[in-house]
């Protein structure tokens, strides 16, 4: 049924048929093989699920995808302590502050992750001496606590630039106002101003999770038996090329998952804000 045109009261013409063009066509081409290709694996994964590979690897894969989500979590946790104080020193007007956390988000928001495990996972044994004199070196020798400092400070760095983009986001009025009321700059800062910029940094920070979780593949690099690394020692053994395909949707299904929790939080949390 086509609607009036109110100005005149006549129904609107019917829109024109839409021609199969060369574009529509390879559209509709493209389309028809991602699904053939999505019934395919779904076929192949169950046709497998019983087989010998599974029955052998399963538990281990199981045990990599516990240690892959401790290593996640246990990063992005200390991030989120550290990206608070350093998105304040960003924002902050002394250079004092500032400089410093400048050059730390531009280092690690600037070089690939792999090359700052590598630095700190087989850098610190160049110094085994003077970490040994303070007591470190029973942290830096275990690759687990590597991996974990090192995903660590990368984080921290993406959710600083979050977290100041998204205080800069409010309103200006909402520190005049603070100031009126005779509160101080660090209590508004937590009370008012965080809160406020959290809501704001909601969907950026899910972003920065998931990618968190798929770069956490690296960690298989030192010696990490996570998911990616229980895949490759069980492809070493067995040269059976599901054992990519599994790990594949493995890390599908928890950034699927993840990716739908945090719709939930995030409607959740803003709920008040829509009309």
């Amino acid at each position: 049924m086509t609607a009036a045109n109110p100005a005149t009261g006549m129904a609107r013409p019917p829109a024109p048929p839409r021609r199969w063009s060369n574009t529509r066509i390879l559209g509709h081409v493209l389309m028809a093989l991602w699904i053939i290709s999505g019934v395919s694996l779904v076929f192949y994964l169950g046709s497998n699920i019983a087989s010998p590979f599974v029955d052998k690897y399963w538990f281990n894969y199981v045990k990599g995808f516990i240690v892959t989500l401790q290593i996640v979590g246990v990063s992005l946790l200390i991030g989120a302590l550290l990206s608070v104080p350093i998105a304040a020193a960003r924002a902050s007007s002394w250079k004092i502050f500032s400089a410093p956390a400048y050059g730390y988000v531009y280092f690690f928001r600037g070089t690939p992750l792999l090359a700052q495990t590598f630095l700190i996972y087989y850098g610190a044994g160049t110094f085994r001496p003077e970490l040994e004199a303070v007591g470190l070196w029973t942290f830096f020798r275990e690759a687990w606590y590597c991996v974990v400092f090192a995903f660590s400070l990368n984080t921290a760095a993406y959710q600083a630039e979050i977290l100041r983009g998204a205080i800069l986001n409010v309103p200006k009025g909402q520190w005049e106002g603070a100031a009126a009321l005779g509160i101080s700059k660090p209590v508004a800062f937590f009370k008012i101003i965080l809160p406020q910029a959290l809501m704001v940094a909601l969907r950026p920070y899910g972003n920065e999770i998931i990618l968190m979780i798929k770069g956490s593949a690296i960690a298989s690099i030192v010696t990490i038996y996570d998911l990616m690394g229980e895949t490759r020692r069980a492809y070493s053994r067995s040269y059976d090329f599901q054992a990519y395909i599994w790990a594949a949707v493995a890390y599908l299904m928890i950034v699927e998952t993840l990716r739908r929790v945090w719709d939930k939080i995030e409607a959740r949390l803003t709920r008040h804000l829509k009309r």
